[in-house]
């Protein structure tokens, strides 16, 4: 058996940075799905952010469904391309007002699974249109 240690490790969704690499991936036009492309948290506008850390976040977009990619034995795994799922979230919370109001509406709370931040979200929008 192979044990690998792990430099740091990151057991909490930190859900402002999951919308901020969203914003960030979307600009990014390499991200079409006829590229691979592996990011560094300075290419991200994130060099306050350690790899790890960005790399954990990404792999969650991954498994989410939001991005498609591969992850691999480094830190930062590989992305091609948007999903549908990850553009409808993303357009629920690219709003910076409606994004204040999703997070006002789950403050204090100890965790908020993310299909409940997509549905507050949809909530917020559908309110300011009156529906």
């Amino acid at each position: 058996m192979i044990v690998y240690d792990i430099k740091e490790s990151f057991v909490q969704r930190d859900m402002d940075l999951v919308r901020q690499l969203l914003l960030r991936l979307e600009q990014d036009p390499n991200m079409d799905g006829k590229h691979s492309v592996c990011f560094t948290p300075a290419d991200l506008g994130m060099a306050d952010r350690s790899t790890a850390e960005i790399g954990y976040h990404l792999n969650l977009l991954i498994d989410a469904g939001f991005v498609r990619g591969r992850s691999g034995f480094d830190d930062m795994p590989m992305l091609f391309k948007f999903t549908w799922e990850g553009h409808e979230f993303l357009d629920n919370i690219k709003d910076a007002g409606v994004w204040a109001k999703t997070r006002k509406r789950v403050e204090g709370l100890s965790g908020v699974a993310l299909k409940v931040v997509a549905a507050i979200a949809e909530a917020e929008i559908k309110k300011h249109l009156g529906l």
